[in-house]
């Protein structure tokens, strides 16, 4: 066991934990950030996705050590002052869910694309939300939501 801190949603959080121990098991059972899903535990399934310095991750495929000095961001801390972000309103508007148990992961992954390309076309979206899987087969409004949450808005338009 050791001690460490995390930057995790933009507070530090001191950890008791193996240096080895995933950050998934760290975020979900010593943290209490259970938004993180646990999927396949192999970095195949994109539900464990978080952004490690805004770069999306699988969380189960990283030690929580290697994320020290690092900026953790989970579904839980990417609105502010109770405002969702344009990716998190865009799968609320699109549907985009139904078991909700992929969701975080996507919006996480949705997140990192348009951080790194804002205007991405369809294909840039599949090609980089390939590996978030979706059992409930949600993909068609997933797709729609991200396009929805990339397209300029007008000042002042809600959102």
């Amino acid at each position: 066991m050791g001690e460490f801190v995390l930057n995790v949603n933009g507070a530090h959080q001191r950890v008791n934990a193996p240096p080895e121990e995933t950050l998934l098991s760290v975020l979900r059972n010593r943290l209490n950030l259970t938004g993180t899903k646990y999927g396949c535990g192999e970095g195949q399934c994109g539900a464990c996705t978080v952004l490690l310095d805004g770069r999306a991750v699988r969380s189960c495929m990283v030690s929580a050590a290697s994320a020290i000095n690092k900026q953790i961001t989970t579904i839980e801390g990417l609105e502010t002052n109770g405002k969702l972000t344009p990716v998190q309103q865009a799968f609320l508007d699109e549907g985009a869910f139904q078991c909700g148990y992929c969701t975080s992961g996507m919006i996480l992954g949705a997140t990192s694309l348009l951080h790194q390309k804002s205007n991405p076309t369809e294909e840039q979206i599949t090609a980089a939300m390939e590996g978030n899987i979706c059992r409930c087969g949600s993909h068609p409004r997933i797709l729609d939501a991200i396009k929805r949450a990339a397209r300029p808005q007008p000042k002042g338009a809600a959102r």
